[in-house]
C-alpha cells in the first residue's frame, strides 16, 4: 500500500450481506484530496462509503483508512478511525431537537472532549471557519440546507483529532 495514503483500496470487493456490490475496487487517495462520488442509483456509492468508514465490513482485497488496516480492524477501533475522516452525507443528520451549539457539543463529548472552555473554543473556531458563528442558538430546522450542510461540515471538523 502507498505510505501517503489516506485511503488505499486494491482488489477489493464490497458486500452488503450476501449480495456483491462492487468488485476489483482499485482506489487511492492522499491528503488533500477532494473527491466527488457520483453514480447512479444503487451503483454502489453509499456502500463504498459505509466500508471506508467500517459501518460494511471489508471482506476480500486490501482496505487501508487512516493507517487502519480494514481487514484487522476490530469493533473497538472504529470509532477512532471515524474520529481521522470525515464525510457529508446527503441527509446531513442533525440532531433536530437540538440548536447548533449543542449539536456540535454532543460530538465532542462523543469524541472524547471534556473540558467546557475547549469545546466552546472549538466551537467558536469550526462556526467562524463555515461563517456561522452567529447561528449557534438556532435550530437546525430554521437554517437554510445550504447552512444545514455547512454546520455538517463543521461537525466534520469538531471530530476530528485535536491539532
Amino acid at each position: 500500500m502507498e505510505t501517503n495514503a489516506v485511503i488505499e483500496f486494491r482488489n477489493a470487493s464490497v458486500f452488503r450481506g450476501f449480495e456483491l456490490v462492487l468488485s476489483n475496487v482499485n482506489l487511492c487517495l492522499r491528503g488533500g484530496d477532494f473527491v466527488y462520488l457520483i453514480g447512479k442509483v444503487g451503483s454502489g456509492k453509499s456502500s463504498l462509503v459505509k466500508t471506508i468508514m467500517a459501518e460494511i465490513p471489508l471482506k476480500t482485497g486490501e482496505g487501508m483508512v487512516a493507517d487502519f488496516d480494514l481487514m484487522k480492524l476490530k469493533r473497538k477501533d472504529i470509532p477512532y478511525l471515524r474520529r481521522k475522516i470525515g464525510v457529508v452525507f446527503q441527509d446531513f443528520q442533525l440532531l433536530i431537537d437540538r440548536n447548533i451549539n449543542d449539536n456540535l457539543q454532543f460530538v465532542l463529548r462523543a469524541t472524547g472532549w471534556k473540558d467546557k472552555n475547549e469545546m466552546d473554543a472549538r466551537i467558536r473556531e469550526v462556526l467562524e471557519k463555515v461563517n456561522l458563528r452567529d447561528k449557534m442558538k438556532k435550530m437546525p430546522h430554521e437554517l437554510s440546507g445550504g447552512e444545514q450542510q455547512r454546520v455538517v461540515i463543521a461537525r466534520v471538523h469538531c471530530s476530528m483529532n485535536r491539532k
